[in-house]
């Protein structure tokens, strides 16, 4: 079905909002996919505040040069290409897709693939897409970082505590007066 100037202009303006205020775009091509699909993957990118959007190709490219000014060449690409735009992490969407991919794989034929991504204001290809998407998310990077600043404080929380106990066992008033222990 062909669409009017009027609906581009439309479809264009949309594209445009979303470009502006997404972190990172990603392009992704799928062929064969079913609606269960499309649903399940919608129902991922949710999670974390993401969306996609199937456009023309020149339409998704001129709505990157107008926001971006970043020169990019989809007629290149073959089949669909599926704009997804995250406006809240800039990376756990990413992976969320990178995911998915292997879940809709039909035998040895994959349904759904990376093409490229603009990620912090820069064109990446395949490649360096899938670098990034195998990257951990902020949140567990935080998690990560949290957990080795809170090591040293348990251990010595550990210390402490058994320093305690061992005082009062053997009626000592100060830890210097303990016997090291000679079993490790």
């Amino acid at each position: 079905m062909a669409v009017s100037k009027s609906q581009k202009v439309e479809i264009l303006n949309e594209l445009v909002c979303k470009v502006e205020k997404a972190k990172t775009i990603g392009f992704v091509m799928t062929t064969e996919m079913t609606v269960e699909n499309f649903s399940d993957l919608r129902k991922e990118l949710r999670t974390v505040w993401t969306s996609y959007t199937l456009a023309k190709k020149t339409l998704i490219a001129k709505a990157i040069k107008q926001v971006m000014n970043i020169d990019i060449n989809l007629e290149d690409l073959p089949g669909q290409v599926w704009m997804v735009c995250s406006n809240e992490d800039a990376i756990s969407w990413l992976s969320k897709v990178n995911d998915f991919i292997p879940k809709v794989k039909k035998g040895k034929k994959d349904r759904m693939f990376w093409l490229a991504s603009i990620f912090e204001w820069e064109f990446k290809w395949k490649e360096d897409t899938i670098k990034i998407a195998m990257m951990p998310s902020r949140e567990v990077l935080l998690a990560r970082l949290l957990g080795s600043m809170m090591s040293p404080l348990s251990s010595l929380a550990r210390f402490f505590d058994w320093a305690s106990k061992k005082l009062s066992e053997e009626s000592k008033n100060t830890v210097w007066e303990l016997e090291p222990n000679k079993e490790s």
